[in-house]
């Protein structure tokens, strides 16, 4: 089954308000001509604002990088899915290797927080991978089919139908190494299949993307996999040449 590509860029924490104009402004030029819901951008709180005035009218959908797992009330510092819906975002990442080995959120932490993006009617992009040693030690399969199933197990196969998952070799990101397509694909083909055994018609549908290290010369390759469609883009997605051409990659 054909599915539409995706490729979204997660700024992490990065970006100031004045620099912020002009590389949204340079993003819209350079994309302004993408389809619908084929690109995204991922910024931190402070900017969904001046991310959504950049953003409206042109193609490209605006996200955010983390949500709580909490509907309202006295959590001091959190941003619950309702807030995040006031500023019409699109996307949220959930369980970003950062959010888990950093603040120690636990799948069953991400799979609250997917529920949550739900139920506003938010696409969670749903974050797994493994580390170095866990690649090394032959249980990289393992471990991102544990993280995805406490998600899975939540949310169910209509939430997933709702969803976009990223697989991102923690090895990979940030590092400028990158699993090859080949590498890359067999773990995609993997999640996939987990997904499958609870539905076959969600597992042909739901968009699985590609996360570390991507950049202009690679994503051709990396998109051209089977069971990859699209990435998630961190450094990347700061510089407008380089995240257009990675977005041309999906046309």
């Amino acid at each position: 089954m054909r599915r539409d590509k995706l490729v979204v860029g997660n700024w992490k924490m990065n970006g100031i308000a004045s620099s912020n104009s002009s590389l949204l402004g340079g993003i819209r030029d350079k994309l302004g001509g993408l389809d619908e819901g084929k690109a995204a951008v991922c910024v931190p709180f402070p900017y969904l604002q001046q991310a959504k005035e950049a953003l409206s009218g042109s193609p490209i959908s605006l996200g955010a990088q983390n949500v709580s797992e909490q509907d309202m009330g006295a959590f001091t510092g959190e941003v619950s899915a309702k807030m995040l819906a006031d500023f019409d975002v699109k996307f949220c990442i959930v369980g970003h290797s950062e959010r888990r080995s950093l603040y120690s959120e636990s799948s069953n932490v991400v799979a609250l927080k997917a529920e949550m993006l739900l139920k506003q009617d938010i696409t969670p992009i749903i974050c797994v991978g493994e580390t170095l040693d866990e690649r090394d030690g032959g249980m990289a399969f393992e471990v991102v089919r544990e993280q995805l199933r406490v998600v899975l197990e939540k949310i169910g196969p209509k939430g997933v139908d709702r969803s976009v998952i990223a697989y991102e070799p923690v090895w990979a990101i940030g590092t400028g190494r990158v699993a090859s397509p080949e590498q890359a694909q067999e773990v995609h083909a993997v999640l996939r299949d987990l997904v499958g055994s609870s539905d076959k018609n969600t597992a042909s549908k739901v968009r699985i993307l590609y996360g570390g290290s991507v950049k202009p010369e690679n994503a051709d390759d990396l998109f051209a996999m089977e069971d990859i469609d699209g990435g998630l883009i961190g450094g990347a997605s700061l510089k407008v040449e380089d995240f257009a051409a990675i977005c041309a990659a999906v046309v």
